[in-house]
């Protein structure tokens, strides 16, 4: 058997620009403008993993973190603030978790920002950008099945339902139990 070696896995572009938006890595000095648009809002993260931020010290040091990581390299996290390229915005957060043969994404925005198909802008050249690499295969996302608006946002970004996996995660800001969710997907 061969034990050739795996190429290395690709590292998403930083900074990213689409017709509207420009995304680029996150900075601890951007915690005030994150916990303000969507961090903090019990409405914008209630389909997240995670609870609203209730406090600015544990968000910085989770973005500095994140900020770190970006430049050393070599994790498979690579998250994004989004923002309007005609004002420059902060607006969201889209994230790409990188396991070659696949790529995973996440996004979340700030509610004002709701309805403006920014979301799926975002992930649209993100999973073009995971599918045109080598080493991915698949790109894909999932949420709650009861989340619409995210189910929308992966369909118009050209992924396709593959399934509903019942009790599959617990989504804190939703209760203790484990909800159902749908998985969407693109392949080549």
């Amino acid at each position: 058997m061969s034990t050739a070696a795996l190429p290395p896995s690709p590292r998403p572009p930083a900074p990213f620009h689409t017709a509207r938006l420009f995304a680029r890595p996150p900075r601890e000095d951007d915690a005030p403008a994150v916990f303000a648009t969507y961090a903090s809002d019990p409405e914008a993260t209630r389909y997240l993993a995670w609870k609203p931020y209730t406090d600015l010290a544990p968000l910085a040091a989770f973005l500095r973190e994140r900020a770190r990581k970006w430049e050393t390299g070599g994790d498979i996290h690579y998250p994004y603030l989004l923002h309007r390229r005609d004002t420059g915005e902060l607006i969201g957060s889209i994230g790409i978790f990188i396991e070659p043969p696949k790529a995973m994404f996440g996004y979340v925005l700030g509610r004002p920002h709701w309805g403006n198909g920014y979301a799926a802008e975002a992930l649209t050249f993100l999973v073009d950008w995971a599918l045109a690499q080598p080493q991915l295969r698949r790109a894909w996302a999932y949420c709650a099945a009861e989340n619409t608006a995210s189910i929308r946002v992966m369909e118009k970004a050209g992924l396709q339902r593959e399934g509903l996996l019942r009790r599959w995660q617990v989504f804190p800001n939703l209760g203790r139990e484990p909800r159902d969710c749908v998985f969407y997907a693109k392949v080549k």
